[in-house]
C-alpha cells in the first residue's frame, strides 16, 4: 500500500533523577557527597532512507517514544543515557512540526533532530561548595519535549509519466524499466505512484508514472490532487497521450485537458522540459489522429512510440537522457515550501495570569526548574523557595493582589501562597 502522508506524536526521552549518596568508608571519617547525575533522555531524529517509497510503516505506530535516561548512582556514576530513536523515512518527505515546515529532507541518510531528551537531574555531589559540604538535594530528570508531526511524502524521480487514465503510462514504464505496475487491456486507473529505474548505455534515471489526473484534478476531483504534488520535484515531464482515438475521444483535446490542469496546479510546471509522446501507434487509426494531432502543434517536438511493442522506446529514452544532462534543466527545488526563518523575541523569565481565581504562572525557565525539583526533600524545597524570590515571582504575585492563603500553580504543582 502507498501512504504519501502521515500525522504522528513523538516524545523524546526524560532525563533520569539525580541520586543522593554519601561516601561512608571505616578509614574516611569526611567522606562527602557522592551522588551522581542522571542520564539525559534519548533525542528522536528522522533519517533519509533511500530504500524507502512510502510512509505506510509509520501509519501503524501513530505514537513514538525515545528512551528515558537511567538514574545516576552512588560512587558518583553517572547514569546511562537514553538511546536516541531514529525513524526512517522516504526521500523527498516534508516534516511539518506543530504546523509549521521543519525539514525537509532530500539527501541519502541525512538526518533531524526533531524533539531534544529531557536533561538528567544533577546528583548532591554536583551541589557541594566550600561552605556547602554536605548537601541533600538532587534534581529529578528534566522532562523530554514533546510534537505533533506531519510528514508528506514528495517522490524524488528525475522523470514524470502523466496523462490521462489508459493513456499506456503504466506500459512505458514497465518496458523501460523493471518495475511491475498494474497493467489492464481496459480502461482502469493506476490507484498509486509506481517508481522505476531506467539504466541505458551505463546511464540511469528514476522514472514514475503519476496517477489519477484527470479533468479538475487540480480541484480535487478524482486521485490527481493527491498525487499531483508528486511532479513537482521532477526535471522532466513525459505527457502520454493514446492516439488510438479510443472511445471516440480525439488525442488534442486529451492533451489539452492535462496541459490544462498542470498549468492550473502549479505555474512553475510549465517551466518543465515536457516531452510529448504519442503512444499506441501500432493500433488502427493512429495515424489518422497523428496526422490531425500536428496540425495543431506544428513547432512542438513529438515522439511517436508503442510502449505495448517497444517501437521508437529506444529514441525517447535518449531524448530523456539529453534533457536530463542539459545545463538549463529546471531546478525543482523552485516548487518546495520555504522554511520559515526562526525568530527570537525576548521575553520575561514568567508570566502570571488568573485563571478562575488561581494565580497560573508560565515560563520555560520556572516550569523545568519546578519539574525537576524534588519536593520531598527540605533541602530542595528551600533552595525553589531561594531561587523563586531572587527571581521576582513573590513580588510579582503581591504586584497582581495574590494573598496568604491563594492557589497559585507553575505548570502541575500546585502550592498555597504565603508571604
Amino acid at each position: 500500500m502507498f501512504i504519501d502522508k502521515v500525522s504522528i506524536s513523538l516524545t523524546a526521552g526524560r532525563g533520569g533523577d539525580g541520586c543522593i549518596s554519601f561516601r561512608r568508608e571505616k578509614y574516611v571519617p569526611y567522606g562527602g557527597p557522592n551522588g551522581g547525575n542522571g542520564g539525559k533522555g534519548g533525542d528522536i531524529y528522522f533519517e533519509g532512507d533511500p530504500h524507502k517509497t512510502t510512509l505506510l510503516d509509520l501509519s501503524y505506530t501513530p505514537k513514538f517514544k525515545a528512551e528515558d535516561g537511567q538514574k545516576g548512582l552512588s560512587s558518583n556514576k553517572f547514569g546511562k543515557y537514553g538511546e536516541d530513536l531514529i525513524i526512517k523515512i522516504p526521500l523527498g518527505t516534508l516534516v511539518f512540526k506543530n504546523k509549521e515546515l521543519f525539514v525537509d529532507l532530500k539527501n541519502p541518510y541525512e538526518r533531524a533532530l526533531i524533539v531534544k531528551g529531557g536533561q538528567g537531574g544533577r546528583g548532591n555531589s554536583s551541589f557541594k561548595t566550600n561552605k556547602y559540604t554536605a548537601p541533600r538535594i538532587a534534581e529529578k530528570g528534566g522532562f523530554g519535549e514533546t510534537a505533533e508531526v506531519k510528514l508528506e511524502l514528495r517522490l524524488i524521480a528525475d522523470v514524470g509519466f502523466v496523462g490521462l487514465p489508459n493513456a499506456g503510462k503504466s506500459t512505458l514504464l514497465s518496458k523501460i524499466s523493471a518495475a511491475k505496475p498494474k497493467i489492464a487491456d481496459y480502461p482502469f486507473t493506476t490507484l498509486t505512484p509506481n517508481l522505476g529505474v531506467v539504466e541505458y548505455k551505463g546511464k540511469h534515471f528514476v522514472a514514475a508514472d503519476i496517477p489519477g489526473i484527470i479533468e479538475g484534478a487540480h480541484k480535487g476531483k478524482g486521485l490527481g490532487f493527491e498525487f499531483l504534488r508528486h511532479i513537482r520535484r521532477t526535471k522532466v515531464l513525459i505527457h502520454v497521450i493514446d492516439v488510438s482515438g479510443f472511445d471516440g475521444k480525439d488525442p488534442y483535446e486529451n492533451y489539452k485537458i492535462i496541459n490544462n490542469e498542470l498549468k492550473k496546479y502549479s505555474k512553475y510546471i510549465s517551466k518543465k522540459h515536457i516531452i510529448i509522446v504519442l503512444n499506441k501507434i501500432d493500433l488502427p487509426c493512429s495515424q489518422k489522429h497523428i496526422k490531425n494531432f500536428k496540425k495543431h502543434l506544428k513547432y512542438k517536438k513529438l515522439f511517436e512510440i508503442s510502449a505495448a511493442t517497444g517501437d521508437n522506446v529506444d529514441i525517447l529514452i535518449k531524448e530523456i537522457l539529453k534533457m536530463l544532462e542539459s545545463p538549463f534543466a529546471f531546478n525543482p527545488e523552485e516548487e518546495i515550501e520555504t522554511i520559515p526563518v526562526k525568530r527570537y523575541v525576548y521575553e520575561p523569565e514568567f508570566k502570571i495570569n488568573i485563571e478562575d481565581g488561581t494565580f497560573v504562572v508560565t515560563g520555560a525557565k520556572i516550569e523545568t526548574l519546578t519539574d525537576m525539583t524534588r519536593f520531598s526533600e527540605d533541602e530542595s524545597l528551600r533552595r525553589y523557595q531561594n531561587i523563586l524570590k531572587k527571581m521576582g515571582l513573590e513580588k510579582e504575585l503581591e504586584k497582581m493582589g495574590a494573598k496568604a492563603g491563594d492557589n497559585v500553580r507553575i505548570g502541575s504543582f500546585k502550592f498555597t501562597f504565603e508571604k
